[in-house]
């Protein structure tokens, strides 16, 4: 086999760059109409009935087997980090896939607890944005995340309209993504509620089928008109979720984004789609160049310190 020139080879790889770089970005589309599947299991928060326990944290980092938190639990400080009126400090983390926050809306005297994680949208805009495939939507509404497949672009944290994906930092070479999988695999897969619902002692998470979920949303609505907005959120919004929101106050109050679209959130991360792989295909030509750059710089300068031996001599 031929030897091929360090020249040659970088002068390949760069052209493989340039290549992908002019290459035609593929034109990626989404359903309008999407509603996710019509059997598909979800999760309706009551947030007139949540008490701020955060048993559904302590419930999440057991069955995931996540770190100790830095602040136990029951140590309601954490809840200092939420401003008034709807601005969000608190987020999830690779260390916790849901946080419960607290509000304090301008018309009411009573705080409001709100629980965040991931919302399993019907159509999701981590999915779609990946080009490895490292996410799956099942059947029964779940959002899952293959760590194997990933490669650490972070596509997805920016893709997402809830602001959800948590990157393990802790781990530069083995890129990790981190997010709340619906208990998929442990129970939600098996018929199982999530660990968060089954724990809930206010009864403010109901796990079910999407659908009927949906009934019990606008039952309590009906039933209590002065208690409740007259909105579900997570029923349309971007296309809709498993999780799914009824509220005593304004959503926007409560830090939930109400600007959103009720269509797919795809069409706003169509140039990542295309910029992605672009990327990746560089990365290896100037990593290349680099490794070549350092390996001429060392053999020049072996070359100099042996001819200045022979000079001495």
């Amino acid at each position: 086999m031929s030897k091929v020139s360090r020249r040659k080879f970088l002068a390949g790889s760069l052209a493989g760059g340039v290549a992908a770089m002019l290459a035609p970005v593929k034109k990626v589309l989404a359903s309008g109409d999407f509603r996710g599947f019509p059997d598909g299991m979800g999760v309706l928060v009551d947030l007139t009935r949540c008490v701020g326990c955060r048993s559904c944290e302590a419930a999440c980092n057991k069955e995931q087997g996540l770190p100790a938190p830095d602040l136990p639990f029951d140590d309601d400080s954490v809840f200092d980090e939420t401003f008034h009126h709807g601005t969000q400090k608190r987020r999830t983390t690779e260390k916790a896939y849901t946080v419960v926050n607290r509000y304090e809306p301008k018309d009411s005297d009573q705080p409001v607890y709100r629980k965040v994680q991931c919302n399993h949208c019907n159509e999701p805009a981590c999915l779609t944005s990946c080009f490895v495939k490292a996410y799956t939507k099942t059947n029964e509404g779940a959002v899952i995340y293959d760590e194997h497949v990933c490669v650490g672009c972070r596509t997805c944290m920016v893709a997402c309209p809830h602001n959800i994906p948590a990157y393990a930092y802790s781990k530069v070479i083995d890129p990790v993504v981190k997010k709340c999988i619906f208990c998929y695999d442990t129970r939600v897969s098996k018929g199982r509620p999530p660990a968060c619902v089954e724990i809930c002692p206010a009864e403010a998470l109901t796990f079910g089928k999407r659908k009927d979920l949906l009934r019990l949303a606008r039952a309590r609505i009906k039933s209590s008109p002065e208690k409740y907005q007259q909105e579900i959120y997570g029923e349309h919004t971007v296309g809709g979720s498993a999780w799914m929101y009824i509220a005593g106050v304004p959503f926007e109050e409560l830090g939930f984004d109400t600007t959103l679209p009720n269509e797919p959130i795809i069409n706003n991360v169509k140039g990542f789609l295309g910029m992605v792989p672009m990327v990746l295909a560089i990365w290896p030509a100037l990593f290349t160049g680099f490794h070549l750059l350092a390996t001429k710089n060392k053999d020049h300068d072996h070359h100099d310190d042996s001819h200045t031996g022979e000079g001495e001599k």
